[in-house]
């Protein structure tokens, strides 16, 4: 049985926008997002306001529906009134202008969309309006009359095309409606200028569902939620929630597009193909602006546990994507910065191998973050941070002022916001730069309590239990922050760290293996040379064990004078854990060449 027609009466509103094909020719990217900025924040929502209904959009424009004429035009006049306001520095060549037309007639109603020569009428009435205006039926000049004060004129009868009888028309004018006094609509917020994403803006796409089994997106879908989970830790990160992020799953990607549409800088794409026990993922970052790719994995597991596969390739992505884009943004030329430019510049910088030089830049830029923004929490710990690993990296000239100043600044930075994860990694760095590592451990504990991914909270946590006396535990936190990056710019230290342990042990080739690890990563680091100068003498290897004796003294100006001073200079531990360095890696240190006294 034929489901019956369902009619009604309706005020139907059409509009387009004036010279859309031109507007376009010019500035095809820009038009398109000025008025989908446009619908976004006005349109859509003044139709909204006036109990309208949009049936469908048309590209260049829209059809709606309203259950009363005289919401309908209301609503066009507040449209076409806010708009004089919303791009008043555009030249007038290349303002959007809408044309509305409004009909009161019977409609047809079919899956979501209506139809019929009341719709018909409507769209007729849009192409006679001028640029800015709205031209109305008699129909609905009636049922206004009495009801609003706006100035129609009538235009007579006028035959429109593929309709049988001639259409009485009445327009209210563009000058018309710019005389409409202002606070009868809602001010308009300008967009003549491209909004600009936040500096670390992104959206996580849907990864999608390769595998035979279609069953298997659950996979996919979590992998997808638990990387925007993650990057959302990330200080200064702007993640599109993963609601909206799931209504682009299946369609086409266009990242320029969605860039625009969310006002986001980077997007996020991947897959996973599920074989048998075996799983891949791929994933990759993308500069929505340039549409360019920045970053790219892949990750193949096997699926024994797969929520650890899916928490391991999850906290990789995250921490690989936190690197990519720091050090994209802070590359980013400005001319105007402001405190994140120099938040962003520092931390970038942070990352580079530690030189007296570098430390200088990096102080100077957090100095200049807070400079603008002194009460900036994150500025004030970042800059703790770097007066704490300065002293300890040795390359202090000014020990005491900096561990002051870095305690003074993580005071505030605690009493403003004692939940930041930032602030105890800084408090962790100054205990351990005053050998209380026993204090230090708790403060790291919390931080990988708020961020699982923070590979330098697991090594630096493994190094405060080796000098408490806990050495069993030191390797596997290595091995943690080294699975979490494998790229990590301090990838070089966390392999001496490993290989310290092992040469304590007395495990010389293993220790060797490690050192030489870390100096083929970070070569340039002078404790990783008198490690492995000292571990080659514990083998027998003469020369090579004085070539890096020398290497180091060379890289750090003559820091290891004689084994009293280096003693006397740094901290070696509980007495069980300096047991072990006098029997391994002095007793190195002293065939390497360096003198007692």
């Amino acid at each position: 049985m034929n489901k019956p027609v369902e009619r009604r009466l309706a005020a139907i509103l059409a509009a387009d926008v004036a010279g859309y094909s031109r507007l376009m020719g010019t500035d095809e990217e820009g038009t398109h997002e000025r008025l989908q900025a446009h619908f976004r924040q006005f349109v859509d929502p003044k139709i909204e306001e006036h109990r309208g209904h949009i049936v469908k959009n048309t590209g260049d424009g829209l059809l709606a529906e309203f259950a009363s004429v005289v919401d309908a035009v209301r609503c066009a006049a507040e449209i076409q009134r806010g708009m004089i306001d919303r791009e008043p520095t555009v030249p007038d060549e290349r303002r959007i202008r809408f044309r509305i037309g409004i009909n009161l007639g019977d409609v047809i109603a079919e899956d979501d969309d209506i139809f019929g020569d009341g719709v018909n009428v409507a769209a007729r009435l849009e192409g006679l309006a001028e640029p800015g205006g709205i031209c109305i039926s008699r129909t609905v000049r009636d049922q206004i009359r009495d009801k609003l004060p706006y100035p129609f004129e009538d235009m007579g009868e006028l035959n429109v095309k593929n309709i049988t009888r001639p259409v009485r028309v009445y327009t209210l004018r563009r000058q018309a409606v710019a005389d409409l006094p202002a606070s009868s609509v809602p001010p308009a917020t300008s967009i003549s200028q491209r909004a600009l994403a936040p500096r670390l803006s992104i959206v996580v796409l849907p990864f999608a569902n390769l595998s035979d089994d279609r069953e298997q997106q659950y996979f996919a879908d979590g992998i997808t939620e638990d990387v925007t989970t993650d990057l959302s830790r990330i200080a200064d990160m702007f993640v599109i929630s993963r609601n909206t992020a799931f209504t682009y799953r299946n369609k086409p990607v266009d990242t320029k597009q969605i860039g625009r549409e969310l006002g986001v800088r980077y997007v996020v794409e991947g897959s996973v193909r599920r074989s048998g026990d075996q799983v891949r993922v791929n994933a990759q970052l993308i500069d929505a602006e340039m549409d360019a790719h920045l970053w790219a994995e892949r990750f193949d597991r096997d699926t024994a546990d797969l929520f650890a596969v899916q928490d391991e390739i999850t906290s990789r992505i995250a921490v690989a994507l936190n690197a990519d884009l720091i050090g994209k943004e802070a590359a980013r030329p400005t001319d105007h910065r402001d405190a994140l430019d120099y938040i962003l510049r520092g931390r970038a910088a942070l990352a580079k191998a530690p030189t007296p030089d570098n430390y200088r830049e990096v102080v100077g830029l957090f100095e200049g973050a807070l400079a603008i923004d002194p009460r900036s929490v994150e500025a004030q710990t970042l800059l703790a941070t770097a007066l704490a690993n300065r002293v300890l990296d040795y390359m202090s000239n000014t020990t005491a002022a900096d561990i002051e100043r870095s305690d003074g600044l993580i005071g505030l930075a605690l009493a403003a916001a004692p939940q930041s994860a930032l602030a105890h990694w800084a408090r962790g760095q100054l205990l351990t730069a005053k050998y209380r590592y026993d204090e230090a451990i708790p403060e790291y504990e919390t931080v990988i309590a708020f961020n699982r991914n923070s590979a330098d909270a697991y090594s630096n946590l493994g190094w405060c239990k080796l000098y408490t006396g806990s050495i069993g535990e030191t390797i596997p936190l290595q091995e943690q922050a080294i699975r979490l990056s494998p790229r990590d710019p301090s990838i070089g230290f966390w392999y001496w760290r490993t290989g310290v342990v092992h040469l304590l042990q007395s495990r010389t080739e293993e220790a060797i293996l490690w050192f030489e690890k870390a100096r083929s990563a970070s070569g340039r680091l002078p404790v990783v040379r008198a490690y492995l100068a000292s571990a080659y003498a514990l083998k027998g290897e003469n020369d090579r064990a004085f070539a890096e004796f020398a290497e180091a003294q060379r890289l750090s100006n003559n820091y290891y004078p004689t084994i009293a001073s280096l003693k006397a200079g740094r901290y070696f531990g509980v007495p069980k854990i300096r047991a072990l360095y006098e029997a391994t890696f002095f007793v190195g240190f002293r065939k390497a060449g360096m003198p007692d006294e």
